[in-house]
């Protein structure tokens, strides 16, 4: 989404100018035209009329109905602060109440109305060949990360259930065979696995199925990220502080030297980790032309 309203913002004149050209070719009343203007530009997607005195005077249009619920409606609050270039007012990108998606409105003041549109703004840039968009390709995918996602939360649910249970077994039925420390750290890295898988999965569904409002942070998606590298390491580190707790207390004190690069290597792991922060610390100060 935050991709759409930058190509929009990088070819504003251009999208504007065409806009502009549009509905000032319009020589019949726009309302009047409305279902062969729906139908000739698939990105528009509503048209209604407001008189001088910001009433709505017309139905709003939409591609499959009209609805006359809003008309004598005030609709002041939307052209209080509404500055016509030329007779044309073009809004900044938001997210449209009906469909969800990216839009921008034009209002165009003709004949003492005020002629409204609604656009939808992918449906636009892809009219002018400014982006390709694949409204099938674009399900797909979606469906592919919610199976991924699903499964990925599924998995973290079993993953700390399982944790549960084996904590629950060794407070209510513990056998006098079991090793209860390894048992311990074997709860403890399930739990944190499951939620580090949890973190992913809710992470893929927000930014590739959900759509999310326009101002993420620039770096959310690297907080995330190093969230689920963290879970990943404080598992590594609790199996790396079990392993030398049985090797200490075995009878075979050389296999130290197998720990000892166990610990090496999370402790790389480590500064790896604090590496990759800095990196993107440094990265965000970076502000785009």
């Amino acid at each position: 989404m935050k991709q759409v309203i930058n190509i929009y913002k990088k070819h504003k004149l251009t999208v504007d100018h065409y806009l502009y050209s549009l509905v000032n070719g319009y020589q019949k009343d726009p309302v009047q035209s409305a279902s062969h203007i729906l139908k000739q530009h698939s990105f528009i997607q509503l048209i209604y009329a407001v008189d001088e005195n910001f009433k709505q005077i017309t139905p709003i249009i939409c591609r499959q109905r009209e609805e006359n619920d809003n008309i004598g409606g005030d609709k002041s609050h939307y052209f209080s602060k509404m500055q016509l270039n030329d007779n044309i007012y073009i809004s900044n990108p938001y997210i449209h109440y009906r469909t969800g998606k990216a839009s921008i409105s034009l209002v165009h003041f003709k004949d003492n109305k005020y002629y409204v549109y609604d656009i939808n703004l992918i449906s636009l840039l892809e009219e002018l060949k400014l982006i390709e968009f694949n409204q099938f390709h674009d399900k797909f995918k979606r469906a592919v990360y919610f199976l991924g996602s699903g499964i990925l939360a599924l998995i973290s649910i079993l993953l700390i259930g399982y944790g549960i249970y084996i904590f629950g077994e060794l407070l209510f039925f513990t056998p006098t065979d079991v090793n209860l420390m390894h048992n311990i750290f074997k709860a403890i890295i399930a739990v944190t696995l499951g939620l580090a898988i949890f973190d992913l999965a809710k992470q893929i569904f927000e930014h590739e199925v959900l759509f999310q409002s326009l101002d993420h942070d620039e770096d959310k998606q690297y907080k995330v990220l190093g969230k689920f590298l963290i879970s990943i390491i404080i598992a590594l580190s609790i199996e790396t502080l079990l392993v030398v707790f049985k090797i200490a207390l075995s009878d075979n004190p050389a296999n130290l030297l197998s720990a000892f690069y166990l610990i090496i290597g999370t402790t790389m792991m480590f500064v790896g980790l604090g590496w990759f922060y800095k990196t993107i610390k440094q990265s965000s100060c970076i502000e785009e032309e």
